[in-house]
């Protein structure tokens, strides 16, 4: 009896020392899982972050109240590699020189390559009709016309831009910013970052 009993210890010590071998192979396969699943979301997080998107931030109130002051938003400069930029697009560019930097200029795209754009009367006019689904700017009258004043005739791979705050905002309608070039468009807001409570896609 005091044989089969110490054969029978053996035996369920055997087993609990195979259970706890096992339960060692499947928490060190479960840690080195978690690791590599860590590693490739950094390498795709850092893909996006330097060839897909840009995280930027938002300077000032020019795009009120689309975008405000101090938002962090992702850029994204890829799809323009595929289609051109369009109307009412938000993009990214450099603007004139400031204490020999050029700060990103954030603005929406208003008239397009081959087009006139003309603001009269408080109201932009493309090819001499008035932009009627022109619904972005905070105020529904443009005090200041700026260089549009009179019929801007833009070239071929050129853009008239303005900020959605339009009062305050310094965009194609003076002559130090102008009409962007299409070589000048870095990319186009894609995603509202920061603050949380207003995290998604901006348009």
């Amino acid at each position: 009896m005091a044989r089969r009993a110490r054969k029978n210890q053996k035996v369920t010590l055997g087993r609990r020392q195979r259970r706890r071998k096992e339960q060692r192979r499947k928490n060190v396969k479960e840690v080195i899982g978690t690791i590599l699943y860590l590693v490739i979301l950094c390498v795709i997080v850092y893909f996006i972050l330097h060839y897909v998107g840009q995280r930027t931030v938002v300077r000032g109130d020019s795009m009120d109240t689309t975008l405000s002051d101090g938002q962090n938003l992702i850029m994204d400069k890829l799809s323009y590699r595929f289609h051109e930029p369009e109307r009412y697009d938000i993009v990214i560019f450099p603007g004139p020189e400031e204490y020999g930097e050029h700060p990103y200029y954030i603005k929406r795209i208003i008239g397009l390559p081959g087009e006139t754009v003309q603001i009269k009367k408080g109201k932009v006019y493309i090819n001499g009709k008035k932009l009627k689904s022109d619904i972005y700017g905070i105020t529904d009258y443009i005090d200041e016309a700026g260089v549009a004043k009179r019929a801007q005739k833009l070239g071929k791979d050129e853009y008239f831009c303005l900020g959605d705050n339009r009062p305050v905002s310094y965009d194609s309608r003076y002559e130090e910013v102008g009409p962007v070039h299409r070589s000048q468009i870095i990319g186009k807001v894609w995603i509202r970052i920061w603050p949380l409570n207003k995290f998604g896609k901006v348009s």
